[in-house]
């Protein structure tokens, strides 16, 4: 472990860790006790966290980002370190509008009525879109096209797919801190299971390790005894943590990839 000196991290809200204080970037919405800074505190390392909340992978490859906050974020691509010995990878679920479409049908099912609910009506007019093949694929070319950029800009770094953590277990049902009707839940399940298959694919396209985080969490997503992911926040303040990882599920994939570093 104590071979990796310099960490960089790129990725959404689930390598970004927003709602888990302390806050490191309000414009990011990324927290100081993200999986990032809890590897790099425990290896002793310098970290370039360069996560942002919102993120897809067009934003980590080529497109310039805006948050809610106004804050306005290159390509994340653009600050890997040349000398960076690790860098992990935690995108893909904003491609398939994964928390977006959860927090747009639980607003909705609770009678909510605010700025963010009019911003998704216009994505989510015909519905929750269930991942196509093609959609799917896209994550996976995203994913492959920021293992290989990240290797051109640091040739000596070991690049680590990060899945996401379950949110939506086999015993997840309605009103287990969701809001949500079966047939919602059914839905995002398929979003899930489509966003773990683009991971697969990923890996398997570019060598890189892959860290399933998914299958660490199936006993702990919405409504388990002990979650790894926040349950729905009612306040727009809050919102941004809803079905986002806990401390607990940022400490769990620490973990992980501290064994995996290990190895």
């Amino acid at each position: 472990m104590t071979s990796h000196r310099t960490l960089a991290a790129l990725g959404s809200s689930f390598a970004a860790g927003p709602g888990i204080e302390p806050v490191a970037d309000l414009g990011a919405m990324r927290s100081g006790r993200n999986y990032a800074h809890l590897l790099a505190d425990r290896l002793g390392a310098d970290l370039v966290d360069l996560s942002v909340s919102g993120a897809t992978t067009a934003t980590i490859l080529d497109e310039p980002q805006q948050t809610m906050h106004g804050a306005e974020f290159p390509p994340q691509i653009q600050g890997v370190p040349e000398n960076a010995d690790a860098v992990t990878v935690t995108a893909g679920g904003n491609d398939l509008h994964f928390i977006g479409s959860m927090l747009f049908s639980a607003w909705m099912n609770r009678g909510e009525r605010n700025p963010m609910v009019d911003f998704l009506a216009a994505t989510f007019q015909d519905g929750i879109p269930i991942p196509t093949e093609s959609a799917v694929q896209a994550v996976a070319d995203g994913l492959t096209r920021i293992v290989a950029e990240t290797r051109r800009r640091a040739p000596g770094a070991r690049v680590i797919l990060v899945d996401y953590l379950t949110l939506v277990g086999d015993d997840t049902g309605p009103g287990a801190g969701t809001m949500f009707t079966e047939e919602q839940l059914k839905t995002f399940r398929e979003i899930q299971a489509g966003l773990q298959r683009g991971y697969e694919i990923a890996a398997q396209r570019s060598g890189a390790d892959l860290l399933r985080a998914s299958e660490l969490s199936t006993e702990h997503a919405l409504g388990a005894v002990d979650p790894w992911v926040f349950d729905y926040q009612a306040t727009l303040e809050e919102s941004p943590r809803s079905f986002h990882p806990n401390e607990r599920g940022m400490a769990a994939v620490t973990d992980a990839l501290a064994a995996l570093l290990s190895a």
